[in-house]
């Protein structure tokens, strides 16, 4: 069967987002008084949404008040530096242009703020995706089923038709939770021992792989 659509997670799956995510909660956490992190740290933390980096982030034992405020002023601060070094992985939008091309329809579902998503499918990927979908206090974030159904959904297909695209333990999560089959890329957040440690099956080291896996639906449930 070959497939009619494929879900894409956004950081670390088409958007190398890591430096922008991290210069914005350092910029926080350094507002507020409390030490930076490092790179490798904020890469770990990411996959859950904007709350949860945040949370690990600040030091532990941190008031209510005080994450808070690193949250209030990390939302504030990186919609307005979320393309100082951001950019696409190699090959991404020459892997998107090739599914759409193959009439294979597209759909982005992120932890991300929904706003936030649109922003950046806009700047780096206009025209290329059919459906985007950030969180929003309305569903339930990933790794719930619920902004991917909505996908589903608006796409028009069924999960039997689909395939996720994702590159951590939340996406492998969300994948089993909607029921759908899922390619594991390694290029993002995280490493490949960690995510064949966490039940990661088929992966994928480049783009190409990932159309190539597409096109022969050779992924299974």
């Amino acid at each position: 069967m070959s497939y009619k659509a494929v879900i894409f997670d956004m950081d670390g799956t088409i958007l190398d987002t890591l430096d922008d995510l991290t210069g914005s909660i350092n910029h926080a956490l350094r507002l507020h008084g409390f030490p930076e992190r490092r790179r490798n740290e904020v890469r770990s933390f990411l996959g859950n949404g904007m709350v949860q980096l945040v949370h690990l982030s600040v030091p532990e034992g941190s008031s209510k008040e005080s994450e808070e405020a690193v949250l209030a002023e990390h939302a504030r601060y990186y919609p307005l530096h979320s393309c100082d070094l951001t950019r696409p992985y190699a090959g991404i939008v020459g892997l998107l242009e090739q599914l759409k091309s193959d009439g294979i329809k597209t759909a982005v579902v992120s932890n991300k703020s929904d706003s936030n998503v649109r922003s950046l499918v806009l700047r780096f990927f206009d025209g290329l995706f059919d459906v985007s979908i950030g969180s929003t206090k309305e569903f339930a974030r990933k790794p719930a089923a619920d902004m991917v159904d909505l996908a589903l959904d608006r796409l028009g297909v069924t999960n039997a038709e689909a395939v996720y695209i994702g590159d951590s333990e939340v996406d492998l999560q969300t994948a089993a939770n909607a029921h759908l089959p899922m390619i594991t890329v390694t290029w993002g957040f995280r490493d490949r021992e960690f995510l064949q440690d966490h039940g990661a099956g088929v992966l994928a080291s480049s783009p190409e792989e990932v159309l190539q896996l597409i096109r022969d639906a050779k992924v299974d449930h």
